[in-house]
Protein backbone atom coordinates (compact mmCIF):
# COMPACT_ATOMS: atom_id res chain seq x y z
CA UNK A 1 0.00 0.00 0.00
CA UNK A 2 1.34 3.45 -0.83
CA UNK A 3 2.66 5.36 1.92
CA UNK A 4 0.28 7.58 3.81
CA UNK A 5 -3.07 5.13 2.76
CA UNK A 6 -5.66 4.41 4.89
CA UNK A 7 -8.11 1.59 4.67
CA UNK A 8 -11.73 1.90 4.89
CA UNK A 9 -14.84 -0.87 4.47
CA UNK A 10 -18.09 0.28 4.67
CA UNK A 11 -20.90 -2.51 5.32
CA UNK A 12 -23.91 -1.27 3.36
CA UNK A 13 -27.64 -1.96 4.81
CA UNK A 14 -31.06 -1.48 2.61
CA UNK A 15 -32.00 -0.08 -0.43
CA UNK A 16 -30.25 1.37 -3.49
CA UNK A 17 -30.12 4.93 -2.51
CA UNK A 18 -27.89 3.48 0.67
CA UNK A 19 -25.47 1.95 -1.92
CA UNK A 20 -25.27 5.09 -3.98
CA UNK A 21 -24.29 7.25 -0.56
CA UNK A 22 -21.51 4.66 0.66
CA UNK A 23 -20.42 4.95 -3.18
CA UNK A 24 -20.46 9.00 -2.53
CA UNK A 25 -18.56 8.59 0.87
CA UNK A 26 -15.66 6.17 -0.28
CA UNK A 27 -15.56 8.98 -2.81
CA UNK A 28 -15.26 11.74 -0.23
CA UNK A 29 -12.96 9.73 1.73
CA UNK A 30 -10.52 9.17 -0.92
CA UNK A 31 -9.65 12.73 -0.47
CA UNK A 32 -8.19 12.06 2.91
CA UNK A 33 -5.83 9.32 1.28
CA UNK A 34 -8.58 6.31 2.66
CA UNK A 35 -8.93 3.80 0.10
CA UNK A 36 -12.04 1.11 -0.13
CA UNK A 37 -11.29 -2.12 0.91
CA UNK A 38 -13.59 -5.84 1.35
CA UNK A 39 -12.22 -6.94 4.50
CA UNK A 40 -13.53 -5.71 7.60
CA UNK A 41 -10.24 -6.99 9.40
CA UNK A 42 -7.80 -4.95 7.37
CA UNK A 43 -9.66 -2.07 7.68
CA UNK A 44 -8.26 1.16 9.48
CA UNK A 45 -11.67 2.85 9.45
CA UNK A 46 -15.28 0.87 9.82
CA UNK A 47 -18.48 2.34 8.79
CA UNK A 48 -21.95 0.72 8.58
CA UNK A 49 -24.33 2.51 6.58
CA UNK A 50 -28.11 1.50 8.01
CA UNK A 51 -31.25 1.20 6.82
CA UNK A 52 -34.42 1.74 9.54
CA UNK A 53 -37.33 0.51 7.63
CA UNK A 54 -37.83 -2.70 9.49
CA UNK A 55 -36.10 -3.26 13.07
CA UNK A 56 -33.99 -6.70 11.67
CA UNK A 57 -32.38 -3.92 9.49
CA UNK A 58 -31.40 -2.04 12.86
CA UNK A 59 -30.49 -4.86 14.72
CA UNK A 60 -28.14 -5.89 11.95
CA UNK A 61 -26.35 -2.54 12.20
CA UNK A 62 -25.48 -3.04 16.01
CA UNK A 63 -24.50 -6.60 15.64
CA UNK A 64 -21.70 -5.05 13.44
CA UNK A 65 -21.10 -2.19 15.82
CA UNK A 66 -20.51 -4.87 18.44
CA UNK A 67 -18.05 -7.29 16.15
CA UNK A 68 -15.84 -4.07 15.53
CA UNK A 69 -16.01 -3.04 19.27
CA UNK A 70 -13.79 -6.47 20.08
CA UNK A 71 -11.34 -5.74 17.06
CA UNK A 72 -10.87 -1.74 18.38
CA UNK A 73 -10.01 -3.38 21.80
CA UNK A 74 -7.18 -5.50 19.61
CA UNK A 75 -5.70 -2.66 17.33
CA UNK A 76 -6.71 0.90 16.41
CA UNK A 77 -9.51 1.36 14.58
CA UNK A 78 -11.82 3.42 14.18
CA UNK A 79 -15.61 3.14 13.68
CA UNK A 80 -18.49 5.46 12.20
CA UNK A 81 -22.29 4.42 11.84
CA UNK A 82 -24.56 6.63 8.78
CA UNK A 83 -27.66 6.17 7.04
CA UNK A 84 -31.03 6.31 8.64
CA UNK A 85 -30.97 4.71 12.27
CA UNK A 86 -28.13 7.50 12.73
CA UNK A 87 -30.33 9.84 11.61
CA UNK A 88 -32.81 8.40 13.97
CA UNK A 89 -31.41 7.73 16.86
CA UNK A 90 -28.30 10.21 16.62
CA UNK A 91 -26.46 10.95 20.31
CA UNK A 92 -28.33 7.87 21.66
CA UNK A 93 -25.87 5.91 19.50
CA UNK A 94 -22.66 7.57 21.00
CA UNK A 95 -23.93 6.57 24.20
CA UNK A 96 -25.16 3.29 23.56
CA UNK A 97 -21.74 2.38 21.77
CA UNK A 98 -18.99 4.11 23.60
CA UNK A 99 -16.31 2.60 20.77
CA UNK A 100 -18.05 4.50 18.11
CA UNK A 101 -16.20 7.63 16.54
CA UNK A 102 -18.44 9.05 14.20
CA UNK A 103 -22.06 8.90 13.85
CA UNK A 104 -23.65 11.34 10.76
CA UNK A 105 -26.90 11.41 9.50
CA UNK A 106 -28.61 10.91 5.64
CA UNK A 107 -28.17 14.97 5.29
CA UNK A 108 -24.35 15.03 6.82
CA UNK A 109 -22.79 13.25 3.96
CA UNK A 110 -21.09 16.45 2.32
CA UNK A 111 -20.19 17.92 5.85
CA UNK A 112 -17.73 14.82 6.32
CA UNK A 113 -14.93 16.98 5.40
CA UNK A 114 -15.63 19.29 8.18
CA UNK A 115 -16.41 16.81 10.66
CA UNK A 116 -12.68 14.67 9.40
CA UNK A 117 -11.13 17.53 10.74
CA UNK A 118 -12.51 17.43 14.18
CA UNK A 119 -11.41 15.81 17.55
CA UNK A 120 -13.08 13.20 19.59
CA UNK A 121 -16.30 11.16 19.20
CA UNK A 122 -18.79 13.48 17.16
CA UNK A 123 -22.03 13.16 16.10
CA UNK A 124 -23.44 15.06 13.61
CA UNK A 125 -27.19 15.17 12.31
CA UNK A 126 -28.72 17.46 10.47
CA UNK A 127 -32.57 18.31 9.56
CA UNK A 128 -31.88 20.45 6.48
CA UNK A 129 -28.94 18.49 4.12
CA UNK A 130 -25.74 20.27 3.46
CA UNK A 131 -25.33 21.38 -0.18
CA UNK A 132 -23.76 19.12 -2.84
CA UNK A 133 -20.40 19.16 -3.63
CA UNK A 134 -17.98 17.78 -6.36
CA UNK A 135 -16.11 15.16 -4.59
CA UNK A 136 -15.01 11.69 -6.26
CA UNK A 137 -17.80 9.15 -6.74
CA UNK A 138 -16.03 5.48 -6.23
CA UNK A 139 -18.76 3.02 -8.11
CA UNK A 140 -19.09 -0.44 -7.30
CA UNK A 141 -17.01 -2.78 -9.37
CA UNK A 142 -20.84 -3.64 -11.79
CA UNK A 143 -22.32 -2.36 -15.05
CA UNK A 144 -24.98 -0.45 -13.19
CA UNK A 145 -24.21 2.82 -11.88
CA UNK A 146 -26.70 4.17 -9.59
CA UNK A 147 -28.02 8.07 -10.03
CA UNK A 148 -29.84 9.46 -7.16
CA UNK A 149 -32.79 12.05 -8.57
CA UNK A 150 -34.67 12.73 -5.67
CA UNK A 151 -34.11 12.34 -1.82
CA UNK A 152 -36.90 11.93 0.84
CA UNK A 153 -40.56 11.73 1.15
CA UNK A 154 -43.72 13.78 1.44
CA UNK A 155 -46.48 11.12 1.65
CA UNK A 156 -45.95 10.31 5.43
CA UNK A 157 -47.56 6.62 4.96
CA UNK A 158 -48.46 5.58 8.61
CA UNK A 159 -46.04 2.87 8.43
CA UNK A 160 -43.52 4.40 6.92
CA UNK A 161 -40.08 5.67 8.80
CA UNK A 162 -38.57 7.25 5.82
CA UNK A 163 -40.10 11.02 5.51
CA UNK A 164 -38.56 11.21 9.02
CA UNK A 165 -34.77 10.00 8.07
CA UNK A 166 -34.86 11.09 4.99
CA UNK A 167 -36.58 14.56 5.16
CA UNK A 168 -38.75 15.63 2.24
CA UNK A 169 -38.32 15.50 -0.98
CA UNK A 170 -35.23 17.42 -2.85
CA UNK A 171 -34.99 17.18 -6.39
CA UNK A 172 -31.41 17.17 -7.80
CA UNK A 173 -30.56 20.15 -10.71
CA UNK A 174 -31.49 18.67 -13.91
CA UNK A 175 -27.64 19.99 -15.37
CA UNK A 176 -26.11 18.25 -12.65
CA UNK A 177 -27.62 15.01 -12.94
CA UNK A 178 -27.49 15.02 -16.77
CA UNK A 179 -23.53 15.51 -16.36
CA UNK A 180 -23.36 12.49 -13.48
CA UNK A 181 -25.04 10.35 -16.32
CA UNK A 182 -22.23 11.62 -19.37
CA UNK A 183 -19.75 10.61 -16.69
CA UNK A 184 -21.18 7.57 -15.99
CA UNK A 185 -21.10 6.41 -19.91
CA UNK A 186 -17.52 7.69 -20.00
CA UNK A 187 -16.51 5.46 -17.24
CA UNK A 188 -18.18 2.43 -19.06
CA UNK A 189 -21.58 1.40 -17.32
CA UNK A 190 -23.71 -0.07 -19.26
CA UNK A 191 -26.79 0.58 -17.05
CA UNK A 192 -28.04 3.99 -15.41
CA UNK A 193 -30.67 3.19 -12.55
CA UNK A 194 -32.49 6.83 -11.30
CA UNK A 195 -33.30 6.67 -8.07
CA UNK A 196 -35.48 8.13 -5.35
CA UNK A 197 -38.13 7.28 -2.89
CA UNK A 198 -40.89 8.65 -4.97
CA UNK A 199 -38.61 8.85 -8.47
CA UNK A 200 -41.90 9.89 -10.19
CA UNK A 201 -42.33 12.88 -8.00
CA UNK A 202 -38.90 14.26 -9.68
CA UNK A 203 -38.78 18.10 -10.13
CA UNK A 204 -41.75 18.88 -8.31
CA UNK A 205 -39.91 21.32 -5.94
CA UNK A 206 -37.64 22.97 -8.39
CA UNK A 207 -38.30 26.32 -9.89
CA UNK A 208 -38.76 25.04 -13.90
CA UNK A 209 -40.81 21.92 -12.65
CA UNK A 210 -39.18 19.46 -14.67
CA UNK A 211 -40.43 15.86 -15.26
CA UNK A 212 -39.40 12.64 -14.40
CA UNK A 213 -40.25 11.77 -18.67
CA UNK A 214 -38.01 15.30 -19.60
CA UNK A 215 -34.99 13.82 -17.14
CA UNK A 216 -35.51 10.19 -18.95
CA UNK A 217 -35.67 11.88 -22.51
CA UNK A 218 -32.62 14.07 -21.57
CA UNK A 219 -30.67 10.88 -20.58
CA UNK A 220 -32.42 8.99 -23.76
CA UNK A 221 -30.50 11.23 -26.32
CA UNK A 222 -26.84 10.92 -24.94
CA UNK A 223 -24.90 9.09 -26.84
CA UNK A 224 -24.35 5.45 -26.24
CA UNK A 225 -25.21 2.29 -26.18
CA UNK A 226 -26.56 1.27 -22.74
CA UNK A 227 -29.86 1.31 -20.71
CA UNK A 228 -31.99 3.49 -18.31
CA UNK A 229 -33.82 2.11 -15.07
CA UNK A 230 -35.37 4.39 -12.71
CA UNK A 231 -37.24 3.05 -9.19
CA UNK A 232 -39.49 3.74 -7.29
CA UNK A 233 -42.12 5.05 -8.73
CA UNK A 234 -45.43 6.02 -6.42
CA UNK A 235 -48.92 5.11 -7.83
CA UNK A 236 -50.14 8.10 -8.62
CA UNK A 237 -46.98 10.37 -9.25
CA UNK A 238 -47.34 8.10 -12.58
CA UNK A 239 -48.19 10.20 -15.31
CA UNK A 240 -49.10 9.98 -19.12
CA UNK A 241 -45.98 11.73 -20.21
CA UNK A 242 -43.88 9.07 -18.13
CA UNK A 243 -45.42 6.43 -19.49
CA UNK A 244 -45.25 7.79 -23.55
CA UNK A 245 -41.83 8.75 -22.50
CA UNK A 246 -40.77 4.89 -21.68
CA UNK A 247 -42.99 3.49 -24.71
CA UNK A 248 -41.13 5.72 -27.35
CA UNK A 249 -37.52 5.62 -26.05
CA UNK A 250 -34.40 3.31 -26.95
CA UNK A 251 -32.85 2.91 -24.67
CA UNK A 252 -35.18 3.48 -20.82
CA UNK A 253 -35.79 -0.37 -20.27
CA UNK A 254 -39.57 -2.00 -19.86
CA UNK A 255 -39.96 -2.43 -16.04
CA UNK A 256 -41.79 -0.27 -13.57
CA UNK A 257 -41.27 -1.06 -9.38
CA UNK A 258 -44.80 0.33 -7.97
CA UNK A 259 -45.37 -0.39 -4.71
CA UNK A 260 -49.19 -1.07 -3.85
CA UNK A 261 -48.58 -2.41 -0.10
CA UNK A 262 -52.38 -3.77 0.66
CA UNK A 263 -55.49 -5.38 -1.92
CA UNK A 264 -57.88 -3.66 0.81
CA UNK A 265 -59.09 -0.46 0.25
CA UNK A 266 -59.33 0.15 4.17
CA UNK A 267 -55.97 -1.24 4.88
CA UNK A 268 -54.50 1.69 2.43
CA UNK A 269 -56.53 4.37 3.66
CA UNK A 270 -55.10 3.45 7.16
CA UNK A 271 -51.54 3.47 5.89
CA UNK A 272 -52.25 7.10 4.03
CA UNK A 273 -51.66 5.40 0.71
CA UNK A 274 -53.42 8.26 -1.70
CA UNK A 275 -55.27 5.62 -4.35
CA UNK A 276 -57.37 2.71 -3.73
CA UNK A 277 -57.42 -0.66 -5.57
CA UNK A 278 -59.35 0.29 -8.33
CA UNK A 279 -57.16 3.23 -9.05
CA UNK A 280 -54.26 1.44 -8.63
CA UNK A 281 -55.63 -1.35 -10.95
CA UNK A 282 -56.26 1.71 -13.96
CA UNK A 283 -52.85 2.45 -13.83
CA UNK A 284 -51.07 -1.04 -14.07
CA UNK A 285 -53.96 -1.32 -16.62
CA UNK A 286 -53.03 1.72 -18.89
CA UNK A 287 -49.16 0.51 -18.37
CA UNK A 288 -49.57 -2.96 -19.95
CA UNK A 289 -52.00 -1.20 -22.70
CA UNK A 290 -48.96 0.87 -23.80
CA UNK A 291 -45.91 -0.74 -22.91
CA UNK A 292 -45.41 -3.98 -24.62
CA UNK A 293 -43.39 -6.41 -22.47
CA UNK A 294 -43.58 -4.39 -19.37
CA UNK A 295 -42.89 -5.87 -16.12
CA UNK A 296 -44.37 -4.81 -13.05
CA UNK A 297 -43.40 -5.26 -10.15
CA UNK A 298 -44.52 -4.21 -6.52
CA UNK A 299 -44.43 -4.34 -2.39
CA UNK A 300 -46.62 -5.75 0.31
CA UNK A 301 -47.05 -5.88 3.93
CA UNK A 302 -48.36 -8.77 5.94
CA UNK A 303 -49.69 -7.95 8.93
CA UNK A 304 -50.19 -4.37 9.31
CA UNK A 305 -52.47 -3.34 12.08
CA UNK A 306 -55.72 -4.44 12.08
CA UNK A 307 -55.78 -6.54 9.03
CA UNK A 308 -58.12 -8.86 8.79
CA UNK A 309 -57.65 -12.29 7.44
CA UNK A 310 -60.48 -11.55 4.79
CA UNK A 311 -58.20 -8.52 3.98
CA UNK A 312 -55.20 -10.11 3.43
CA UNK A 313 -57.03 -12.61 1.32
CA UNK A 314 -57.67 -9.39 -0.76
CA UNK A 315 -53.63 -8.78 -0.98
CA UNK A 316 -53.34 -12.52 -2.35
CA UNK A 317 -56.11 -11.37 -5.10
CA UNK A 318 -54.53 -8.32 -6.16
CA UNK A 319 -51.24 -10.40 -7.61
CA UNK A 320 -53.76 -12.06 -10.09
CA UNK A 321 -56.08 -9.22 -10.81
CA UNK A 322 -53.02 -7.29 -11.61
CA UNK A 323 -50.68 -10.13 -12.93
CA UNK A 324 -47.74 -8.52 -11.04
CA UNK A 325 -44.33 -10.26 -12.35
CA UNK A 326 -42.78 -9.84 -8.92
CA UNK A 327 -42.80 -8.55 -5.21
CA UNK A 328 -41.12 -7.53 -1.93
CA UNK A 329 -42.94 -8.76 0.73
CA UNK A 330 -42.43 -7.99 4.83
CA UNK A 331 -44.06 -8.55 7.35
CA UNK A 332 -45.17 -4.77 9.33
CA UNK A 333 -42.63 -3.65 11.65
CA UNK A 334 -43.41 -1.20 14.01
CA UNK A 335 -40.96 2.07 13.62
CA UNK A 336 -40.31 5.13 15.36
CA UNK A 337 -42.24 8.42 15.27
CA UNK A 338 -45.28 6.59 12.81
CA UNK A 339 -48.57 6.79 13.64
CA UNK A 340 -48.57 2.87 13.14
CA UNK A 341 -45.92 2.23 15.59
CA UNK A 342 -48.84 3.57 18.21
CA UNK A 343 -51.68 1.33 17.08
CA UNK A 344 -50.34 -1.26 19.87
CA UNK A 345 -53.85 -2.68 20.82
CA UNK A 346 -54.35 -2.98 16.73
CA UNK A 347 -51.26 -5.68 16.12
CA UNK A 348 -51.46 -8.66 14.38
CA UNK A 349 -50.63 -11.87 16.59
CA UNK A 350 -47.11 -12.28 15.68
CA UNK A 351 -47.58 -15.86 14.66
CA UNK A 352 -50.24 -15.34 12.15
CA UNK A 353 -48.24 -12.37 10.85
CA UNK A 354 -45.30 -15.06 9.81
CA UNK A 355 -47.83 -17.13 8.43
CA UNK A 356 -49.22 -14.58 5.99
CA UNK A 357 -45.57 -13.58 5.22
CA UNK A 358 -45.61 -17.23 4.18
CA UNK A 359 -48.35 -17.31 2.17
CA UNK A 360 -47.41 -13.92 0.41
CA UNK A 361 -44.21 -15.68 -0.37
CA UNK A 362 -45.48 -18.79 -1.63
CA UNK A 363 -47.93 -16.62 -3.87
CA UNK A 364 -44.68 -14.31 -5.13
CA UNK A 365 -43.10 -17.38 -6.42
CA UNK A 366 -46.72 -18.27 -8.18
CA UNK A 367 -46.26 -14.87 -10.06
CA UNK A 368 -42.92 -15.22 -10.69
CA UNK A 369 -42.76 -18.73 -12.20
CA UNK A 370 -46.30 -18.03 -14.39
CA UNK A 371 -44.67 -14.32 -15.80
CA UNK A 372 -40.98 -16.29 -16.66
CA UNK A 373 -43.01 -18.51 -18.49
CA UNK A 374 -44.42 -16.39 -20.98
CA UNK A 375 -41.02 -16.09 -22.45
CA UNK A 376 -39.64 -19.33 -23.33
CA UNK A 377 -39.46 -19.73 -27.09
CA UNK A 378 -38.68 -15.99 -27.38
CA UNK A 379 -35.95 -14.04 -28.29
CA UNK A 380 -34.92 -11.55 -25.97
CA UNK A 381 -32.04 -8.83 -25.45
CA UNK A 382 -29.76 -9.56 -23.05
CA UNK A 383 -26.96 -7.67 -20.91
CA UNK A 384 -24.07 -9.94 -20.14
CA UNK A 385 -23.56 -8.99 -16.39
CA UNK A 386 -21.02 -11.92 -15.06
CA UNK A 387 -19.48 -15.53 -16.02
CA UNK A 388 -19.42 -17.47 -13.34
CA UNK A 389 -19.89 -21.40 -12.82
CA UNK A 390 -18.77 -21.85 -16.51
CA UNK A 391 -21.84 -19.86 -17.72
CA UNK A 392 -23.38 -16.42 -18.25
CA UNK A 393 -25.54 -14.33 -16.81
CA UNK A 394 -27.38 -11.39 -18.06
CA UNK A 395 -30.77 -9.80 -17.56
CA UNK A 396 -33.37 -8.85 -20.46
CA UNK A 397 -34.24 -4.84 -20.50
CA UNK A 398 -37.31 -6.14 -18.45
CA UNK A 399 -35.32 -6.93 -15.62
CA UNK A 400 -35.56 -10.93 -16.23
CA UNK A 401 -32.40 -12.45 -15.28
CA UNK A 402 -30.91 -15.23 -17.46
CA UNK A 403 -28.57 -17.83 -17.60
CA UNK A 404 -26.65 -18.28 -21.40
CA UNK A 405 -25.22 -20.86 -23.06
CA UNK A 406 -22.73 -19.31 -25.08
CA UNK A 407 -19.24 -19.49 -25.73
CA UNK A 408 -18.41 -16.45 -27.62
CA UNK A 409 -19.90 -13.46 -25.92
CA UNK A 410 -17.98 -11.42 -23.37
CA UNK A 411 -19.62 -10.01 -20.29
CA UNK A 412 -20.76 -5.79 -21.09
CA UNK A 413 -22.07 -7.43 -24.48
CA UNK A 414 -25.88 -6.80 -25.53
CA UNK A 415 -26.52 -10.15 -27.05
CA UNK A 416 -29.84 -12.12 -28.45
CA UNK A 417 -30.45 -14.77 -26.48
CA UNK A 418 -33.22 -17.65 -27.54
CA UNK A 419 -34.92 -18.49 -24.12
CA UNK A 420 -35.38 -22.36 -23.74
CA UNK A 421 -36.63 -22.94 -20.08
CA UNK A 422 -38.01 -20.39 -17.23
CA UNK A 423 -37.91 -21.31 -13.12
CA UNK A 424 -39.34 -19.12 -10.37
CA UNK A 425 -36.76 -16.69 -10.50
CA UNK A 426 -34.75 -17.04 -13.85
CA UNK A 427 -34.89 -17.75 -17.50
CA UNK A 428 -32.16 -19.92 -19.27
CA UNK A 429 -31.24 -19.68 -22.92
CA UNK A 430 -28.96 -20.42 -26.03
CA UNK A 431 -27.07 -16.92 -27.54
CA UNK A 432 -28.58 -16.82 -31.03
CA UNK A 433 -25.08 -15.42 -33.26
Amino acid sequence: MSEGLKKVYIETLGCQMNKSDSERIYGILSHFNYIPCEDENEADFCVVNTCSIRKLSEDKAYSKLGVWGKIKKERPLKIGICGCVAQQEGENLLKRFPYVDLVFGTQNIYELPQLFNNEGRICAVRENPIKENDFNIIRSKSLNAWLPIIEGCNNFCSYCVVPYTRGRERSREPQRIINEAKSILKQGFREITLLGQNVDSYGKDLPDKPTLAYLLRQIDALEGDFRIRFTTSYPTDITDELIDTVKNSKKICECFHIPMQSGSDRVLKAMNRRYDRKTYGEIVKKIRDNIKDVTITSDFIAGFPSETREEFEMTLSAFDEFELDYSNTAAYSPRPKTPAAKWVDKYVDENEKKERLAILNDKVKEMSLKSNEKYVGRVLEVLVESYKNGKFEGRTRNNKVVHIEANDINVGDFVDVKITKASTWCLFGEYKN
